[in-house]
């Protein structure tokens, strides 16, 4: 293979779910089978509207814009204005999905190896792949005064966050941009559970009361398979600061990031259907309720979880042993170190598997 700096692939780690295959067969030799916790992974129905949509757009033998068509704009502006409050003002841009716009963020603003991107210490493990992949520095911080005096080009924040299920409060939101505008910082806030918030409604980080109107320097990332059921479609959208949504405009359009025709008219379609999200929501929401209890009553301690799609939960032990125990009962979930360090002792269980498959999982925890 000719090169000169290596192979790309080595600048990342090992992709972590590729650890779980034993303990996959493990849980997949219980006597009811695999139930399969491990990953956010959508198992409910797209919903009708959506399908007929794409269907209705399948004769699509020309290129996609990548600016995305007129009403796949229209329609994101619309729903961040109707839903969360979000300024007319702000520019939209779709994209394959979210993680790779993740993944690509740091590259497509510029930034290499002089250039710092702060993440949680407790987050999305593609934060850290994408500054990985632009030669980028990485640091895990939670609070600004772990930062120091570090010059920062790009902070992460996650609210309502994976793994976590926490939602930061609008004060934390409006110190962070006050911070990061005093500084010249880029500030990317992956939202893209903000839809499947609790009795605490989460807010956007593009939202009035955090940004006082002003979006400069801030970028929000949002998708559709969580709220829609659309992981299959790669179906996501970055909006915020027009100036920056143009530049990764500009950048997308010479790389071919371009969501398929049929699949913008999909998203449309979604995009003015707030019925099917709210239908999702309490699915969610029940499929929760029923895991915690069974959870706290095999002893295990929920922290956080208010909102999102997964439960954060420890038996204060390592957390491969706790993945263990469950694979016995033939439930596969996630080992808190796949999101940092500091998430030693806890395991992530994700609410995506089906009614039949969580009132099964709740039955085998009380036995």
């Amino acid at each position: 293979m000719p090169h000169s700096g290596g192979r790309v692939s080595a600048r990342l780690p090992d992709f972590p779910w590729d650890q779980l295959g034993p303990y996959k067969a493990r849980a997949a030799a219980h006597p009811g089978g695999l139930i399969n916790l491990s990953m956010g992974t959508p198992v409910d129905p797209v919903p009708e509207p959506v399908q007929a949509a794409l269907a209705a757009a399948g004769d699509a033998p020309g290129y996609p814009t990548t600016a995305g068509t007129p009403e796949l704009r229209s329609a994101i502006s619309a729903y961040l204005s109707d839903r969360f409050g979000v300024p007319g003002t702000a520019g939209v841009l779709p994209t394959i999905g979210s993680k790779e716009l993740v993944a690509g963020l740091p590259a497509q603003l510029g930034l290499g190896p002089a250039d710092l991107v702060v993440i949680p210490q407790l987050a999305y493990p593609t934060y850290a792949v994408g500054a990985r992949l632009a030669g980028a520095q990485c640091l895990t911080a939670d609070s600004l005064t772990a930062i120091g005096p570090r010059r920062v080009a790009l902070l992460w924040l996650n609210s309502p966050a994976n793994p976590t299920g926490k939602i930061l409060p609008v004060t934390h939101l409006r110190k962070v941009v006050a911070w990061a505008r005093e500084r010249g910082v880029i500030v990317a806030s992956d939202e893209c559970y903000l839809e499947l918030g609790g009795a605490e409604q989460p807010v956007s980080i593009l939202h009035p009361d955090v940004s006082d109107g002003d979006l400069t320097g801030l970028l929000a990332v949002h998708s559709l398979s969580k709220r829609s059921n659309l992981a299959g479609y790669r179906a996501g959208f970055v909006a915020g600061d027009p100036a920056l949504v143009a530049e990764l405009l500009a950048v997308r359009k010479h790389a071919g990031l371009i969501v398929p025709t049929p699949v913008q008219a999909a998203m449309t379609a979604a995009l003015r259907d707030p019925a099917h999200v709210d239908a999702q929501r309490q699915r969610y929401d029940r499929r929760r309720e029923l895991l915690r209890a069974a959870l706290g009553s095999a002893g295990f301690t929920i922290e956080h979880s208010q909102a999102g799609l997964y439960l954060w939960a420890t038996r204060d032990e390592d957390c491969w042993q706790t993945v263990e125990f469950l694979a016995e009962r033939g439930i596969l979930v996630s080992p808190g170190t796949f999101y940092g360090p500091a998430g030693g002792r806890h395991v992530r269980v994700a609410l995506t598997a089906t009614d039949a498959h969580v009132a099964d999982a709740a039955d085998r925890l009380a036995g």
